[in-house]
């Protein structure tokens, strides 16, 4: 019998996403299910706003950054009211299987919309931040990183030019993945993860250190230090006066923003986001529900929703020691 399948993205968009709405409703053609889209993750499903997704909708897809089904927070579906209502919704609409592209909240909803709901959830990882758990990366990730990377580099060029120290702030929610990656691969000089960060005064007693250490080697030379957000007490108008306090004024803030969320995807995850989405559409009408499909060790892997949570993901131990090993090297070794 023909399944009827449903998908939504919800929370911050993610550059992937729409290649994995490509690889789920190729998926669903083939196996002859019907696929409807909810625009505007979960509100869409407390107002009944989806449309049919077709082959047609797929042409141009995988390039594309954002979502062509919108996404968006949704205050009433924290309600218990909200809940039922989504419930109620799934059954009037006759849907089998609903596909959740998002992060850790959108997670934490599907989780609670199984509790009130007898039908299939799936969810797959699509957030910037990599701080899902049961995944290796999750969607966007890599785009993010790229994205990050370049801004690094273009802030260097002006940093050289004027002998600056700049604070760049990239995104991460509460996690470092991306800020430790961005900065290992831009070579920057310093970076401030959440989950090394001790204190505002050790912290800021390390960069100056290190800064200062430099500048006594080779003169009056640029220094990026890049955060994480949501690390630094008053951000990086924080660290910035802070530095001030020690004497080095010479600093420049720049907040990267949401330039990090768009874009087109990069390779890699145009091909997690479509090995996942296939792999999510192989699970429609089995018994496997209230679970993330995730990559480890490039093989897909089911996750059931509270893991991926419960937990917080450790970073790269190798990315973490090549940080520790280059930032140390650029003052003791030059």
């Amino acid at each position: 019998m023909s399944k009827r399948v449903a998908i939504l993205t919800s929370g911050g968009d993610a550059p992937g996403m729409n290649a994995c709405i490509r690889a789920v409703i190729i998926a669903c053609q083939k196996a002859n299910y019907t696929l409807i889209g909810y625009k505007h993750g979960y509100n869409g499903l407390l107002q009944q706003e989806y449309i049919s997704l077709s082959l047609d909708s797929t042409h141009n897809l995988i390039q594309q950054g954002g979502t062509i089904l919108h996404s968006a927070r949704c205050e009433e579906f924290k309600t218990r009211e909200g809940v039922f209502k989504a419930a109620k919704n799934l059954d009037k609409a006759e849907i089998d299987t609903l596909i959740v592209i998002g992060g850790d909240g959108s997670f934490r909803g599907a989780e609670t919309l199984g509790e009130e709901w007898d039908g299939q959830i799936l969810g797959i990882p699509g957030t910037i931040d990599n701080d899902i758990g049961g995944t290796d990366a999750t969607i966007g990730y890599f785009t993010a990183i790229d994205t990050a990377m370049s801004s690094i580099d273009k802030v260097r060029d002006t940093a050289d030019a004027f002998e600056r120290i700049f604070l760049v702030e990239v995104m991460g929610r509460n996690a470092g993945f991306l800020a430790l990656n961005a900065a290992l691969s831009a070579a920057a000089d310093y970076v401030v993860v959440p989950e090394f960060f001790e204190s505002p005064d050790v912290e800021v007693t390390k960069i100056v250190s290190q800064i200062k250490a430099q500048r006594a080697l080779k003169g009056p030379v640029s220094f990026i230090v890049v955060v994480a957000e949501n690390v630094w007490p008053n951000g990086l108008n924080g660290l910035t006066e802070a530095l001030q306090h020690h004497h080095i004024n010479d600093v420049r803030p720049v907040t990267l923003g949401h330039v990090q969320r768009g874009g087109s995807p990069v390779a890699q995850d145009r091909l997690l986001a479509t090995t996942l989405g296939e792999f999510a559409v192989s699970l429609v009408g089995s018994d496997i529900t209230n679970i993330m499909v995730g990559e480890v060790n490039q093989r897909p892997v089911t996750v059931p929703l509270p893991k991926t949570w419960e937990n917080a993901k450790p970073l790269n131990v190798a990315r973490v020691d090549a940080m520790l090993t280059l930032m140390n090297e650029r003052y003791n070794n030059v």
